[in-house]
């Protein structure tokens, strides 16, 4: 069964850390663009970071930019966000998806899988 699974969304304080996870199972995410994404309530899904994970390039939104950083583990088929200096505006359920195209996930938001999400909420 192919499956993203999120992990690691918690209620934290402002100024606190946090590392999201995302479990890849059924494929890998060798040679694909692995991204994060996030939508509060009432908000629009916006995208935070993604990771080419064939060259390894990343991009971030610049509200996050400093923040957060994405990485992966290639032998636990995972991605990961690390989340710094959390904010209150920070505050939504956070997504993870994986695509063979730049263009369909940063650009379109689209993505061949996408995980259920993970709430994270950070208090003031």
């Amino acid at each position: 069964e192919v499956q993203l699974v999120e992990s690691g969304g918690a209620l934290v304080q402002a100024g606190g850390s946090l590392r999201l996870s995302c479990a890849a199972s059924g494929f890998t995410f060798r040679d694909r663009i692995a991204g994060w994404f996030r939508q509060a309530p009432g908000k629009e899904r916006e995208g935070v970071s993604y990771i080419n994970t064939w060259d390894g390039t990343t991009e971030y939104a610049e509200s996050v930019k400093g923040r957060f950083t994405i990485s992966t583990d290639g032998a636990k088929n995972t991605v990961y966000l690390h989340m710094n200096s959390l904010k209150p505006e920070d505050t939504a359920v956070y997504y993870c998806a994986v695509d063979q195209s730049y263009i369909r996930l940063w650009v379109l938001h689209e993505a061949d899988y996408w995980g259920q999400g993970t709430q994270i909420t950070v208090s003031s």
